[in-house]
């Protein structure tokens, strides 16, 4: 049995709903056992605005778990316990803001020791969780900072299209300025690990993105392709990584999305987001590479627009978990063959 435990997010957002839509489809198979670790009154509350079932289990770890596989249940490890008055959709504040900070805590101390296998968490405010003195960037600084992990890396995942990012959040005229060879190199390598470790893909074959139109056009577009990525995919080859390019980054997504290529290293943020949601909007799920735990996300934000209106998809959330599963189970083969 594999137990995912499921980090509610901010309990203003669409967090709380698409928990319980999870749990109502019954989609679960039986070998995963997901938990959620939150709060039980917001939980409720939202079953009762949407008129959705929730049949919410204390539960306290390291004693038996109900079936929650039917749906039948929903185990929740109490982390707070936030008055419904004071729950407002749509509306963080300080108190949900340490709330589900107090969730990604928990998660990443029961992952740690052995007692949950993975998480899928559910989404967070940024904004809220710096109101209530977490000052982290986002999900995963945070996971990292929690995990002592230095070198880190997400990763989109779908059915059809894998992408990782050298670059993430930073302003679009800085990007070429931030590219170097070691952080392309860094970023084939992890993927490389994640491809082959975590979804148990043999000799995986990755495609590195250019930065500019046409690949550069033998400089006539720009050199980072001749100077710096290029550099970095042949130091990856003499090490028999299965890597190619760089390819113009107008091709090479739907060479990827065919079956060419197992994943795409992408230069910057929207490169590889926009390709990625274009196909897997729905469904895409969000892994946090190089931590020491299992973790997945959701691939959409706390959508405070549409909270509590019954109108939030639970699809993400539900590969989510399964994707946990899956990785949790690939790296302990790894490590029954590493020992």
């Amino acid at each position: 049995m594999t137990i995912i435990g499921i980090t509610m997010g901010c309990p203003a957002g669409i967090g709380p709903e698409i928990i319980l839509r999870s749990f109502a489809g019954k989609t679960f198979v039986a070998d995963i056992q997901p938990v959620v670790l939150g709060d039980i009154h917001v939980l409720q509350k939202c079953g009762e605005t949407l008129q959705l079932p929730a049949p919410c289990v204390e539960w306290t770890p390291g004693t038996p778990l109900p079936d929650a596989s039917g749906g039948n249940c929903i185990p929740v490890v109490p982390l707070s316990s936030l008055a419904s008055e004071d729950i407002e959709w749509g509306r963080p504040n300080k108190a949900t803001g340490r709330a589900m900070a107090h969730y990604i805590e928990a998660g990443v101390k029961l992952a740690q020791q052995g007692v949950i296998d993975g998480i899928a968490t559910c989404p967070i405010s940024k904004s809220s969780l710096n109101d209530a003195g977490y000052h982290f960037p986002g999900h995963t600084e945070m996971l990292a900072s929690l995990t002592k992990t230095s070198s880190f890396a997400m990763m989109m995942a779908g059915s059809r299209l894998r992408v990782t990012l050298v670059t993430i959040h930073c302003p679009l005229r800085e990007v070429a300025d931030r590219l170097t060879m070691q952080a392309v190199d860094r970023m084939i390598r992890i993927t490389h690990k994640a491809l082959t470790v975590d979804f148990g893909i043999c000799d995986p074959q990755i495609a590195v993105a250019g930065l500019n139109p046409h690949g550069g056009e033998n400089r006539l577009f720009g050199s980072e392709e001749e100077q710096i990525i290029g550099p970095a995919i042949m130091q990856a080859q003499k090490e028999h990584i299965g890597v190619s390019g760089p390819y113009p980054p107008d091709t090479v997504f739907f060479k990827a999305a065919s079956g060419a290529f197992d994943a795409v290293v992408c230069m910057y943020h929207d490169q590889g987001l926009i390709p990625f949601k274009l196909l897997h909007f729905d469904d895409g799920v969000n892994i946090t590479l190089g931590l020491p735990i299992v973790r997945t996300s959701v691939d959409h934000g706390t959508a405070y627009d549409i909270a509590g209106k019954g109108l939030a998809s639970h699809r993400s959330l539900e590969e989510a978990i399964k994707l946990a599963a899956f990785i949790s189970r690939n790296r302990a083969i790894e490590q029954v063959r590493n020992t």
